[in-house]
């Protein structure tokens, strides 16, 4: 571990203060201490239901103070890829020709489908599964409606007002991305239909329940969640290739942050900071100092700590 002690630990009170700021927002965050400065995380859901009770004005000011801003991955798209999207469309929407859900699905799950169909009065016989979950999730159990405002948007348009410098935590082609989606084969989205199925089945109980997690910075409960873990269990988060890339970037710009005098803001994902093995736990074995809310389930081992590897100085 260094032992140089942070700028707002020792006393630079315009960094304690906007760290503190940023706090009392009700986001969950992580304060990284390193030799030249301080990075913050805050760690963002999708959908932040309107009766969630947090404080985005809080999480503005602090903003508008920081040095730097990192958001997520920024896609590009090509007008090559407007094509791809015409042409891969029914790749991406439905099954391939001529079979149906059934011809991919067990006893058990076809069951589960079928009762969701006859509950929500929808034929998903057709639709791919990926498609199927997002409606699943979007539209019956309602996750999308009545939302607020998300930690990322917050902070983007505050930093564009206070013209503070935003960069995305990395970019992700269009071609890739869409490739990705329009070539795996049905059975790849089972595991995503399977949580959707779940969270949809319990109800719209855990939109709520999550909202109140996220706010009482019960991380290990937000993660537990079903519906959260249902988008982690969807595209792009579950594919290897694009879910890989998109963590692997958060560490790279996180690393490079250290390397800056004063404060950082970045807004990530909480299950890319969360998860098991994820960038709070590839971070901490960096050596580095990772001040917030615990972030693992209780009994759960910290992943070791290089001892060759000093943190970053």
């Amino acid at each position: 571990m260094a032992c140089t002690a942070p700028a707002w630990a020792s006393g630079d009170a315009a960094t304690n203060e906007i760290v503190v700021t940023a706090q009392r927002s009700g986001a969950p965050m992580w304060t990284i201490e390193t030799a030249r400065g301080t990075i913050v995380l805050v760690g963002e859901i999708q959908a932040v239901p309107k009766a969630t009770p947090w404080f985005p004005d809080q999480l503005e000011e602090a903003t508008a103070a920081s040095d730097r801003v990192i958001l997520g991955v920024k896609a590009k798209f090509s007008p090559g890829d407007l094509f791809r999207i015409i042409f891969a469309g029914g790749k991406i929407t439905r099954l391939p020709k001529d079979t149906l859900a059934r011809d991919y699905l067990d006893e058990t799950r076809q069951r589960r489908l079928g009762a969701l169909e006859q509950k929500y009065e929808k034929d998903y016989s057709r639709s791919s599964f990926l498609m199927t979950s997002f409606d699943l999730l979007a539209r019956r159990l309602g996750f999308t409606r009545d939302t607020g405002k998300d930690a990322s948007d917050v902070v983007e348009k505050a930093a564009r007002k206070a013209k503070v410098p935003t960069e995305p935590v990395g970019t992700m082609r269009g071609e890739d991305m869409l490739d990705s989606l329009a070539e795996a084969a049905p059975t790849t989205h089972l595991t995503c239909l399977d949580a959707a199925m779940t969270a949809t089945e319990i109800g719209p109980e855990l939109i709520a329940r999550r909202g109140a997690d996220w706010r009482a910075y019960d991380v290990p409960a937000v993660m537990a969640n079903p519906l959260e873990q249902a988008l982690g269990q969807c595209w792009p988060w579950a594919d290897q290739s694009v879910g890989g890339e998109l963590r692997g970037q958060w560490i790279t710009a996180i690393n490079r942050a250290a390397q800056l005098d004063g404060v950082t803001l970045a807004v990530a994902p909480l299950r890319v900071l969360a998860e098991p093995d994820g960038v709070l736990d590839r971070l901490e074995t960096q050596g580095l100092v990772i001040s917030g809310p615990e972030w693992r389930l209780a009994g759960s081992p910290s992943l070791p700590t290089a001892p060759d590897k000093p943190a970053i100085q």
